[in-house]
């Protein structure tokens, strides 16, 4: 099968976020077909049209990285019932300005945990709404809402539990079928 490079994005900045370990669990889950890389999104300066005539640094790296990548995994937290403002911020510096949007027509998944029992589902939710703006295909199932409970990931990513594991190996599975049916219809370069 045909290797398609994966850019994920950590909705939490912080260090010792349970989203990093799972992110680390996704990496480690994928199948070699998936060529997975962070894109990090930490030096943004907060999005102005302002910026729209010269972007910054910062702002070029980000969009040149997005553009880079066949398909974006979006790992995040769920904060006040929608996602971190520094994810809806890195968002907004890859979709402008107006006629650049950099997930036009690139494939997109969306996982979360959290130590709620509704593991980020309304983030999830809201950020599928500002995907679907932004006219990035996004794998709508399966769904994955992870219960986050103490020692289910290590801190290098290993999954203690088979269940949960296996599931997240299927999510990675399902997203890398998706993200080539969607280039098969949609090519990189069309």
């Amino acid at each position: 099968m045909t290797t398609h490079k994966v850019g994920y994005l950590i909705g939490s900045l912080a260090k010792g976020s349970i989203n990093r370990k799972l992110a680390k669990a996704l990496v480690r889950l994928a199948p070699p077909e998936l060529e997975m890389s962070e894109i990090s999104f930490k030096d943004l300066p907060l999005y102005s049209y302002d910026y729209d005539a010269d972007y910054p640094p910062a702002g070029k790296a980000f969009k040149a990285a997005i553009a880079a990548v066949d398909a974006v995994l979006f790992v995040t937290p769920e904060y006040n019932r929608s996602i971190p403002g520094g994810l809806k911020n890195a968002i907004d510096w890859a979709s402008r300005p107006y006629g650049t949007n950099s997930f036009t027509r690139k494939p997109s998944a969306v996982i979360g945990t959290s130590p709620g029992a509704i593991g980020t589902a309304v983030a999830q939710q809201n950020l599928r709404s500002v995907l679907s703006f932004c006219n990035s295909p996004q794998m709508n199932a399966p769904e994955a809402y992870i219960h986050f409970t103490p020692g289910l990931i290590t801190d290098d990513g290993e999954v203690t539990n088979e269940a949960t594991a296996d599931f997240l190996r299927k999510f990675m599975q399902d997203f890398h079928v998706f993200i080539a049916r969607v280039r098969s219809v949609l090519p990189k370069d069309a």
